[in-house]
Formats: structure tokens, C-alpha cells, sequence
């Protein structure tokens, strides 16, 4: 049995095709080629249709109503004719309730889908979708997350005329979670559905968050994108970088010792770094008051040496990148680290805060 997805060449179309093409699920795809007369052989076999053709913005008002009731009439009437129950996703939208064209076709398709539940019990699924955002959506088309990627990543102006208004979000990879979810029978037929989590953000927010993540390539400093909505926000402005913005320098420091580099700072858990030593050479010969570091080699084998600063006990600690382990400095003990093997040693360093010049923290203590 396959899947029919209608606009399966639009924005929500592609991610899905894609998941199913990864789940092994067959699926017979409905595109702008194709015409209303292709619905009864494209429902051949088919289990379940996913509804996503429509139009957003077309050059005549007629179309609404042509393409976002007239093809969901068509669908409809092609499940009758097979004499099957064919359940729908239909992918509705939040304007459903709203006095515009758009509005009132996606309402008029949500009614006419509904009848045919009534008449035959036929599953259906609606879901008066929000804004959607992620990989693959138009900009300058009809979603501002779209646009505000694509344009601040290419270094070109965006518009903002009211800051303040409040946008409801939801993520593309979510939406399709929750259609593949029922593909799979995992839920039950419903015709009223919200796709959860939803998020909210102004206008101003989303422009301030969307520059915020392009002027971290220059700070360092990343935004908190482990989670949630600025997590979704991140991998989406990613997607819309030209191939070109792929790569971006960092600022070296070269000295007599070595090399020492920034790698990525974060607002509340410190920084990464390494740096490098040459044959002999001693690093570090420093105690910290709070703050506390991470050490991992990457190449070569070193030595690192402690000494409690009251105390006056040492320690020796001798690593390597052939037997990987984390050595820590805790607080009140000076440390340094000296290669002791044959060649450039690479060391990659984490701190429990970001450096500042002003309060470094970092005391000279010879050991």
C-alpha cells in the first residue's frame, strides 16, 4: 500500500517525501503537472492521503478557491467513487478563522473534507497549521523565518514594520513527525488537531535572534541552540547559508611556544580552545582561583605537573592521544603541561568561563 501526497513538490512535501523515502514507504506524489483527472489512479492502492497542495499567494483570487477547495472537492470525490476509506491529512491553516481569501478556501476545503467523513466514516485529520519553518521553505514567499534566513545570511536587508507583533511557530521536522505518526496508525482519527510544541515569538525577537546567530561566526559566542525553538531556529538559518559561507576563519595566536586558538564560546558554560607545543617546550605554570579547566590530547604525549599552592604537595600526570582521558585543574593548584614526545603536540582545552582580559583569573605560580 502507498501514500498519496499532494504538493508533494511544495515546502511540508519535500521533508515529507523525504522521511518517507528514509521509513521505506512507498508513495505516489501529485504536483502541478498533474491535473484532478490523475486522482483516481493515484488512490490505486493507496492507504492514506496526505493533503498539502495549495495555494498561498496567487497571482488571482480565483485561484484560492480553484486550487484550495476545488482539488480538496476532487480528492474527496475520487475516495467516493473507489469505495474505500482512504483517511486524510489535510494540512489546513490558522487563517481558517480569518476574514481573507486564503482564509475562507482553506475553511471551504475543511468543510467539504468533513462531509465526506460524515458520509462514508472516513478518517480524516486536520491540522490549522500555524506559521511552518525550516529547511527547504521559500523566502520572500510567504514565511518570514524564511526570509529573515535567507536574506541575513546573504547579507541583505530585511523589514520589520512592527516589532512588537507576535508570531505562533511550529517546526517543520515536528509536522511531519506528527503525519508519520499516523501513516503508522499510531493515532486516531480526529478532524480538529493542534501539532505540539508550538512556540511564540515577536517580530523584533526573531529579526534580533536571526542576526544574533550570524554575528556568532565573528564573536564566538553561541547561542543556547541545544534546545527548544532557538535549537530549531539555528539548524534552520544553517540551511539557507550559500556553500561558499560553509567555512569561517578564527584568530590564531603564535608565540615562541606554539599556537593558540578560540574555537567557540558559550553564554553559560564556558569556551573551547587548543593549542599546540613544540618538542620540550612547558605550557601553563599558573594556578586559577574559581575558574576550572578541561585538558584532552590530540596528538602527542605530555606531561602535566601540579602543585597545591599552600600545600606545596605536586602530582604528575603523563598522557597521551593513544590513551585519551580528560585531565581537570581544579582550583588552588598551579598546573603546567610540557611535551615530552617526539613531536608538535595538539591539546584541546575547555573552560568553565570565557576569558576576560580585565579579570583573567590565571596567576603565575613557577612550579
Amino acid at each position: 500500500m502507498k501514500i498519496l501526497v499532494t504538493g508533494a513538490e511544495g515546502f511540508i512535501g519535500k521533508n515529507l517525501i523525504i522521511k518517507l523515502n528514509e521509513l521505506g514507504i512507498e508513495f505516489n506524489q501529485y504536483t502541478r503537472s498533474n491535473s484532478p483527472q490523475d486522482l483516481p489512479y493515484l488512490l490505486e492502492n493507496t492507504k492514506c492521503v496526505v493533503h498539502l497542495a495549495g495555494e498561498n499567494r496567487p497571482l488571482k483570487k480565483e485561484k484560492f478557491d480553484i486550487v484550495n477547495a476545488g482539488l480538496t472537492e476532487s480528492l474527496c470525490e475520487a475516495i467516493r467513487i473507489k469505495e474505500r476509506k482512504i483517511p486524510i491529512i489535510f494540512s489546513s491553516s490558522s487563517q481558517a478563522i480569518l476574514d481573507n481569501a486564503y482564509g475562507e478556501s482553506k475553511l471551504k476545503a475543511e468543510t467539504i473534507i468533513r462531509k465526506l467523513s460524515a458520509q462514508i466514516k472516513n478518517q480524516v485529520y486536520i491540522y490549522r497549521l500555524p506559521g511552518v519553518f525550516g529547511k527547504w521553505c521559500k523566502p520572500n514567499y510567504n514565511s518570514v523565518v524564511a526570509t529573515f534566513c535567507h536574506n541575513i545570511s546573504h547579507n541583505l536587508p530585511i523589514k520589520v514594520n512592527d516589532t512588537s507583533v507576535e508570531l505562533e511557530l511550529v517546526y517543520i521536522d515536528d509536522v511531519i513527525s506528527e503525519f508519520i505518526s499516523i501513516i503508522q496508525g499510531e493515532k486516531k482519527h480526529c478532524k480538529n488537531l493542534t501539532l505540539q510544541p508550538s512556540y511564540k515569538i515577536t517580530l523584533g525577537d526573531l529579526a534580533n535572534q536571526i542576526k544574533h546567530f550570524r554575528e556568532s561566526r565573528t564573536s564566538l559566542v553561541s547561542e543556547k541552540v541545544g534546545t527548544g525553538l532557538i535549537r530549531k531556529l539555528y539548524s534552520t538559518y544553517l540551511s539557507y547559508l550559500p556553500p561558499e559561507q560553509f567555512s569561517y576563519p578564527i584568530l590564531t595566536h603564535r608565540d615562541a611556544r606554539g599556537m593558540f586558538a578560540e574555537v567557540l564560546k558559550t553564554k553559560d558554560s564556558g569556551q573551547f580552545s587548543f593549542f599546540t607545543a613544540d618538542v620540550g617546550v612547558t605550557r601553563g605554570g599558573h594556578y586559577h582561583h574559581t575558574k576550572t579547566e578541561k585538558f584532552l590530547v590530540l596528538q602527542g604525549t605530555v606531561q602535566f605537573n601540579f602543585k597545591h599552592i599552600v600545600s606545596g604537595k605536586t602530582y604528575k600526570i603523563i598522557t597521551s592521544s593513544t590513551k585519551l582521558e580528560i585531565v581537570e585543574t581544579p582550583p588552588g593548584w598551579s598546573h603546567s603541561i610540557t611535551n615530552i614526545s617526539t613531536q608538535e603536540i595538539i591539546v584541546m582545552l575547555w573552560a568553565n568561563e570565557i576569558f576576560d582580559p580585565n579579570t583573567p583569573d590565571t596567576i603565575s605560580y613557577k612550579i
